[in-house]
């Protein structure tokens, strides 16, 4: 009984953890809402032709940062349909608030839900879409399983996720970097709540299934992020990537300088002209 509650208590604390630092982002993710839009612009196609949405369907975007992937979707589903738009950070629901007013888009719903311990009815909406949301949750199996509750039976979910670190330096060269410098230790990257933690496609496919899912689809994409110069990657690390700019930002100005110098000199590499040209890679799926 004792270690249970222990247990409780520190999962509890870790959600709590985790709530703060999506709260902490919401307004450097809003800053950089054009520039998220236009980067996952082939990622969002895709989950919007695999959800394909129509005329007055319900669709549920979870995790949904700045609500454009689900602004996709509201066009689909009509002035008949609407998407709800979520997220448990609240500060970020109220980003995507502010994002649809500036879109135009107006049969859209907000509201702060933990995909976790989602409040929605069973069998209530026909859609579920998610950009880059399940890695980042500590229980990504009780998510996937509260998303195929929502879902009606004949619904389809369309997901994507961070892929490997490999794959995507522009996101792992920093907390290397760190962990280079002897600054904390090394990390699984396949702990939860990690960026790249659903990366494998087996452990995805698995998670996914064991939600009551069946027709599990699953394919890499590459993409492309594009900074002017190395100030511009910097602050983008800063505003956009979560426990790793939390982290930075506990550091000494010390050592975060010499975290800094050290980037610099790592991703010399993707070097394009004056600016920087990083490749990624992001692993979809897709599930009824």
């Amino acid at each position: 009984m004792a270690t249970e509650l222990r247990e409780s208590r520190e999962l509890e604390e870790a959600h709590r953890k985790v709530h703060a630092v999506w709260q902490a982002m919401a307004a450097g993710w809003e800053r950089r809402r054009q520039y998220v839009s236009e980067f996952s612009a082939g990622v969002t196609d895709w989950l919007i032709a695999k959800l394909d949405p129509q005329p007055g369907q319900t669709v549920l975007e979870l995790a949904a940062g700045p609500g454009d992937t689900g602004f996709e979707a509201a066009r689909g589903v009509g002035k008949r349909g609407r998407v709800i738009s979520t997220d448990f950070a609240a500060d970020m629901v109220e980003v995507a608030r502010r994002r649809a007013d500036e879109l135009g888009v107006t049969n859209v719903e907000f509201r702060v839900i933990d995909a976790e311990q989602n409040a929605l009815a069973t069998d209530s909406v026909d859609g579920v879409i998610c950009r880059w949301g399940y890695s980042l949750m500590l229980d990504p199996g009780r998510a996937l399983a509260e998303t195929r509750r929502v879902l009606r039976d004949d619904g389809r979910l369309v997901l994507s996720v961070v892929g490997s670190a490999s794959d995507n330096p522009w996101g792992s060269l920093v907390a290397h970097t760190i962990v280079n410098l002897g600054l904390i230790p090394p990390v699984d990257p396949q702990t939860p709540g990690g960026l790249f933690s659903l990366a494998n496609h087996g452990l995805l496919e698995g998670l996914i299934e064991r939600a009551g899912f069946e027709n599990v689809q699953i394919e890499n994409m590459g993409f492309r992020l594009t900074f002017d110069d190395f100030d511009d990657y910097w602050t983008f690390i800063i505003e956009f990537a979560g426990g790793i700019s939390i982290l930075l930002q506990s550091f000494p100005d010390e050592q975060r300088a010499a975290v800094r110098e050290a980037t610099e000199k790592a991703v010399e590499q993707f070097r394009s002209g004056t600016g920087y040209d990083f490749p990624g890679v992001t692993v979809n799926a897709v599930a009824s």
